[in-house]
């Protein structure tokens, strides 16, 4: 799992921890597939450290089996000593003839399926929650366990009336979480991670979106073929590259259409070309489910079970609303949706189904063609309803015209591990005993707060418990000579090709988010709408702001260009090599946005962990120099805010990369900042860093 990834969690945790000291109510939103219930379980952990006298009681859906995934992630993550303050509890309604319902009252985290408190249930006409709820929270002196109950409501959209009525009486605080919080219940979001943040550290697949006007099926649902051939397309590189058997999800109806639709499809199914696929339909009714896979000698209820697994046959599943929430497949990776649902809440909710990543806690092993495909969700019928539309570009010109005319190096971080002078066993041997010794707690928590260094410690103790206890006293001077040799010009690498400094360039094709925001009209760069359009949006006014300056810089490069083009051709140029005819991708101005969608224009740096930084733009000079941009702004608007010394030390972590990064590849590397409505320019040539200002940054390319 990519550090970045951790560290968002992490940071959203501790957020949502300062939050609900100020208030009693609380959401937490992130999309499906971000690690909702791990970080809850870090909240809750979190929580206990520093307060023992609180007991979590988490309310989750019956369906699906999300209670039972929930206690079942809990419960790893305290016997792994990954959260070991939890010591979770499953509630159940089953009980023997000859003994009563209860609750035992020795755990601090109590699982709740939702539909097991409910009219005419045990555990709410038998009085058994309530009792329960009583017991806990009653002072000493009354014989109570003076507990301060906090209640989480997973997948918080949904209605929890029967327990909204017990609050007031016995919950001190209430944390709501879901994908799509539900504003008419007072569930305004207080932490969020957005689905354009949990893309960017891969926690979750990008969509690839059709919808019903560009399928040119007719009427939606009667001809899904081109989505279940897109399937077959991409199945044998998803084994080979992933080693995981894909499937593609198709939505039905509820109601009257339902029989039709599915009718249709199975029609198509049963066409040659795709007798070869093993499908599965799942609706409300166990005795209108259907497979034609080896599966349906075993009873229906088994049937989701074995439809999760990575190696599982079945390769399209067929449903109606049974999977909206509370079943995680992470090898989904199509959708597609006859159903028009006209609800935002659920189509987020299923196409949350086909976003988890499938290799997520070993994604930095994969090749770049697999990584590309593991993040990559492909979906049908579903229309954005936020006012954001995803924008594909492409490149002007032929396929390789660009690639050919602008070529990157990029760099990687060499870990200390692989170098051959970082000898542990020899450091900690020069390491003084401590005469004091810490907690197991305190060494635990201090050994997560990097990814790496965590991983470090256990390749060296492996299963010794003295060596992992050496280790973890010593950890701060491990991390402070791990920190040196990772932050130094020595572990910055050319990214290289069998012996050869690999060289990339913008991809074919990528895509943007247009949230209309900070739109600016370019007709003169690498990229082109795929609509046609002109105008293009971007992330930041910072950005929009940049691009002018760009826009400038490369009509004055242009000039030059055109002055000069017919009498460069055929001369010999500075490096001895012949002018050749310039290409269509030559004559227009070589710069453009760094899309991080299917990019590797892109380098790695250090901050408590190896994190890879996209630069914003990218341009070729008239004497073919590489120049790189990284925007920033410290200006505060009123759509976001940011930890002033947090982002501080990201400038100056990427400084240092962006130095070294200027000595390895030979490029020129610019951090411009905009404060008020001046622009500070850091620039780095060679390892020399200059500050310039927007005059004299535009005088440089005279």
């Amino acid at each position: 799992m990519l550090q970045e990834a951790i560290d968002l969690q992490q940071g959203k945790v501790s957020e949502l921890v300062r939050i609900i000291n100020e208030k009693d109510e609380v959401t937490f939103r992130a999309p499906t597939g971000s690690g909702k219930t791990r970080m809850m379980a870090d909240f809750m952990n979190r929580i206990l450290v520093q307060n023992s006298d609180v007991v979590f009681l988490v309310s989750s859906l019956s369906k699906g089996d999300l209670a039972e995934q929930n206690y079942k992630q809990f419960k790893e993550c305290s016997d792994g000593n990954i959260y070991p303050n939890l010591n979770p509890y499953m509630v159940s309604s089953e009980s023997s003839n000859e003994e009563r319902l209860f609750i035992p009252e020795d755990y601090n985290v109590y699982v709740l399926p939702r539909d097991l408190y409910k009219d005419k249930s045990k555990l709410k006409d038998g009085g058994v929650l309530l009792n329960f709820l009583q017991q806990m929270t009653l002072p000493l002196f009354g014989k109570g366990m003076c507990k301060k109950i906090w209640l989480i409501k997973d997948e918080c959209h949904q209605a929890t009336n029967n327990l909204d009525d017990l609050k007031k009486s016995f919950f001190t605080k209430v944390i709501n979480f879901s994908a799509t919080p539900n504003l008419s219940r007072r569930q305004h979001v207080d932490v969020n991670i957005t689905d354009k943040e949990a893309e960017a550290v891969k926690l979750i697949k990008r969509v690839e979106l059709d919808t019903e006007e560009k399928l040119d099926f007719g009427e939606r649902g009667r001809h899904p073929e081109t989505a279940i051939k897109k399937f077959v397309k991409i199945k044998e590189n998803y084994r080979n590259l992933l080693g995981v058997n894909p499937c593609l999800i198709i939505q039905i109806s509820n109601k009257d259409k339902a029989e039709q639709e599915w009718a249709n499809i199975k029609r198509i199914l049963n066409e040659t070309e795709f007798q070869g696929l093993k499908w599965m339909s799942i609706v409300d009714k166990k005795a209108k489910c259907e497979t034609n896979d080896k599966l349906c000698k075993l009873g229906v209820d088994r049937w989701k079970d074995y439809a999760k697994d990575k190696h599982s046959t079945i390769d399209i599943i067929i449903f109606k609303m049974v999977i909206s929430e509370g079943w995680d497949i992470p090898r989904a990776c199509m959708l597609y949706q006859v159903r028009d649902t006209q609800s935002k809440q659920l189509d987020e909710q299923v196409m949350g189904r086909v976003r988890r990543n499938p290799r997520l806690t070993d994604f930095e092993t994969l090749s770049q063609e697999a990584q590309e495909l593991a993040l990559t969700a492909w979906v049908w019928g579903i229309e954005p309803k936020d006012g954001k539309k995803i924008r594909p570009v492409s490149l002007f010109g032929n396929a390789d015209d660009i690639p050919q005319a602008i070529k990157v190096k990029t760099t990687k971080l060499e870990k200390p591990t692989e170098c051959k002078d970082f000898d542990l066993t020899e450091f900690l041997k020069e390491q003084k005993e401590e005469i004091v010794h810490r907690d197991i707690f305190s060494l635990y928590n201090d050994l997560q707060r990097s990814n790496d260094i965590r991983e470090l410690c256990y390749e060296f103790a492996k299963n010794d418990a003295q060596k992992w206890w050496h280790f973890a006293e010593h950890v701060d001077a491990i991390r402070k000579k791990y920190d040196e040799r990772i932050c130094s010009k020595e572990s910055v690498k050319l990214v290289m090709d069998e012996g050869v400094p690999r060289e990339v360039s913008f991809p074919i094709m990528s895509v943007y988010l247009d949230n209309d925001d900070y739109n600016e009209r370019i007709s003169d760069w690498v990229w082109k709408r795929n609509d046609g359009q002109v105008k293009f949006a971007f992330d930041s006014y910072a950005e929009k702001e940049w691009v002018g300056i760009l826009k400038d810089v490369s009509d004055h490069i242009s000039s030059q260009e055109t002055g000069a083009r017919n009498a460069q051709a055929g001369q010999m140029r500075t490096d001895n090599t012949v002018e050749p005819k310039r290409k269509y991708a030559e004559r227009k101005k070589l710069w453009g946005k760094n899309y991080p969608n299917n990019s590797e224009i892109h380098y790695e740096y250090y901050l408590n962990g190896i994190h890879q930084s996209y630069p914003d733009f990218v341009m070729k000079d008239n004497k073919g120099q590489i120049h790189l941009f990284e925007i920033k702004s410290v200006n505060v608007s009123n759509k976001a805010t940011f930890d002033t010394e947090e982002y501080k030390e990201k400038i100056r972590a990427l400084k240092l990369c962006y130095k070294y990064c200027s000595e390895v590849t030979g490029h020129i590397f610019y951090l411009p900042v905009l404060k008020d409505d001046k622009w500070q320019i850091t620039r780095f040539i060679n390892g020399d860093e200059t500050t310039l200002s927007e005059e004299t940054f535009l005088e440089s390319f005279e």
